[in-house]
């Protein structure tokens, strides 16, 4: 029997990437994200995989799309929480607090609310238990230059996954993180004319290709439930990271 997997975010970038990598490997594939028409294109030429709008900064959405795929699929066995998004990069004092919001309201109420769904799904499912897998970011640890709401934002997904893996030991549920650096997503585009550096510098980054995160992501949902990644990091080789300022 086919294991599901809802990935949000999944109407492009490493969404789109990691939702095929899963379809390809036999998951039954909910896509999830607001843009119909770019999930529509994720799942173009699969039966497999199946199109569910949805914003997840919104409780009613979220609710709602838990309601679907309980009613529709009756469990839940792997999440991918990788809906986000970004604010301008500016000091933060000229950062209007709308943006703050919005990256808020993506990156971790978004993640927070799918996570209490899925948690409460497979924890009352038979066979109990799951996996939830979070997209974090190096950035976490190591920010950019005025990137005080993404960063803050990711810190505290770090926060939620290991409080995640913690209360889901009972109940069969593995909770775990990827931090990702410089895939090549249209996200990242800007790195190939120059970005911020910590040194206030422009500089071009290198990039690596957003299969090599949808494989590590298929790694860690295929482990069985009594193996669990914690953290795991993919990044491009040679980007100023290790060591970055």
């Amino acid at each position: 029997m086919s294991k599901i997997a809802l990935v949000t975010g999944a109407g492009s970038g490493i969404g789109r990437a990691v939702s095929q990598t899963l379809q390809a490997s036999g998951y039954v594939v909910l896509l999830t994200g607001r843009r119909e028409e770019e999930l529509h294109k994720t799942a173009a030429g699969a039966s497999n995989m199946h199109v569910f709008p949805a914003d997840v900064s919104s409780e009613q959405a979220v609710a709602d799309l838990f309601a679907r795929i309980e009613s529709q699929f009756g469990r839940l066995d792997v999440l991918f929480n990788n809906a986000g998004t970004n604010a301008p990069a500016v000091p933060i004092n000229e950062l209007p607090v709308g943006e703050w919001h919005k990256v808020v309201g993506v990156n971790l109420t978004g993640a927070f609310l799918c996570a209490r769904a899925a948690f409460g799904l497979m924890k009352r499912q038979t066979p109990q238990g799951g996996r939830i897998i979070n997209n974090g970011s190096i950035s976490a640890t190591t920010p950019r230059p005025y990137s005080a709401p993404y960063t803050a934002t990711k810190h505290a997904v770090t926060g939620l996954t290991k409080s995640l893996a913690l209360d889901g030991r009972k109940f069969n549920i593995a909770a775990g993180q990827i931090d990702i650096g410089n895939a090549a997503t249209e996200m990242t585009s800007r790195m190939t004319q120059g970005v911020l550096q910590a040194n206030f510098e422009l500089a071009t980054e290198p990039r690596m290709d957003a299969r090599h995160v949808a494989d590590a992501v298929l790694y860690m949902a295929n482990l069985p439930l009594e193996a669990n990644v914690l953290t795991m990091t993919v990044m491009a080789t040679a980007m100023p990271f290790s060591g970055r300022g």
